[in-house]
């Protein structure tokens, strides 16, 4: 290592809630399974230059990160999440990422390229991590005075709106659910230090409307609630363990149920497609599960189908609640609390929008499992661009048995 190197990531916690708990349920139930991660720019042809540019620097950062372990007070505040198993701390304390799992590369056509391959207990902690290391070396080079103060009057801006909704809210009376937003923004960060920046700034303007965020690391050392439950990974790898390919969705719920026995209910519904979603989230999944978490499509469409969906099952719509999480600045969550709010209880987790506007274009970067057990997996996004696979034969026949037509 030179003299001038800083690691970016410092702690192991400085990871997205979701990832420890995926991770304690397939340690739990399924140690065995192996998984194949890609990585992807979706918007290679926009960036300032090209990715490829900061390979050494990644691999040497890569390094770093795989030295990395659990401190005490770390696991001391994972046991405290109720939530989270004794056995399960334990094997954190023993935890570390293997540096032989992950590989960096440039392709034919001169983009970066990131393959992760491995059990899907070491596999799936690499992304967030890997993901912030990505942007922050990209963004360092584009870094100056004049971007922070540009994020700064930004961020400025969003705690001025944040006081107007607060207003607004107590002026609708105690009936009025409230209007809740989380940091959902650690794998599209500026910078770790702009993160930390952009959570306690907007937490301490309004903490009762921004309450949480999804870092781990940020909610310990904010007192802050940790938010998240299951991500697209988890339900993909249902999809190649040892259940027919048209059960897989009630399948990965009924793990969950299993593993949290009622904690961490929200439930994501775009794997193969909110309508097929819906087919598998019966009455017992819809008394289970507090609620669902939007990541695709249109978000009004998406919530009006929930809504009527608990209502065919004759549930109170207003005893769940809907979280949205695609896309969205404070001014479009908002708007959609305004929408459902008389109908069902809303929550809504901001990403890009919180710690990455700096008046540059963000790189739109993500690192998806393709593979599992040696079968493809997908996702069957609900929004076109998002499916990433490589197996044309296999997506055919995920859309036949799902019933989900080819986009348009």
């Amino acid at each position: 290592m030179t003299a001038t190197y800083t690691p970016i990531i410092t702690s192991l916690l400085d990871n997205d809630l979701y990832k420890f708990t995926m991770l304690q349920a397939m340690l739990h139930q399924f140690p065995q399974t192996h998984g194949v991660y890609r990585f992807r720019c979706r918007n290679n042809k926009d960036t300032a230059y090209p990715l490829a540019d900061i390979q050494k620097d990644l691999e040497q950062q890569l390094d770093s990160l795989c030295e990395l372990r659990f401190l005490p007070d770390e696991l001391d505040y994972l046991r405290s999440l109720r939530f989270m198993r004794s056995d399960f701390v334990d094997y954190l304390e023993l935890f570390k990422l293997k540096r032989r799992f992950i590989t960096v590369s440039t392709d034919e056509k001169g983009r970066l390229s990131i393959d992760i391959e491995g059990p899907m207990i070491q596999a799936m902690f690499f992304e967030v991590f890997v993901l912030a290391i990505v942007n922050e070396l990209y963004f360092n080079a584009l870094s100056n005075d004049s971007v922070i103060e540009e994020g700064q009057r930004r961020l400025d801006e969003k705690v001025t709106l944040l006081h107007q909704y607060a207003v607004e809210q107590a002026n609708n009376g105690v009936d009025t659910p409230p209007f809740i937003v989380a940091d959902f923004g650690t794998r599209r960060r500026f910078s770790k230090r702009w993160q930390a920046h952009v959570v306690e700034t907007l937490y301490n303007a309004e903490p009762k409307i921004v309450s949480g965020t999804s870092n781990v690391y940020l909610a310990k050392q904010l007192g802050m609630t940790p938010i998240g439950t299951m991500a697209h990974e988890f339900m993909q790898a249902f999809q190649a363990l040892d259940v027919r390919l048209r059960d897989s969705q009630k399948a990965a719920l009924e793990a969950w149920v299993h593993e949290y026995r009622g904690d961490l209910g929200i439930a994501l519904t775009d794997v193969v497609g909110m309508d097929a979603f819906l087919r598998d989230f019966d009455l017992y999944f819809a008394k289970l599960f507090d609620g669902l978490r939007h990541d695709s499509g249109d978000p009004y469409i998406w919530g009006d189908k929930a809504v009527a969906h608990y209502e065919k099952l004759k549930i109170d719509p207003k005893t769940k609640i809907l979280t949205f999480s695609d896309g969205l600045d404070l001014e479009k969550a908002w708007e959609l609390h305004q929408y459902f709010k008389h109908r069902i209880r809303t929550s809504f987790g901001i990403g890009t929008n919180l710690t990455n506007d700096m008046g540059i274009t963000p790189i739109n970067i993500v690192l998806k499992l393709v593979e599992c057990n040696g079968q493809p997996v997908a996702k069957l996004s609900d929004s076109p661009g998002k499916t990433m696979i490589n197996n044309d034969t296999y997506l055919a026949y995920l859309r036949q048995v799902f019933e989900v037509d080819e986009p348009e």
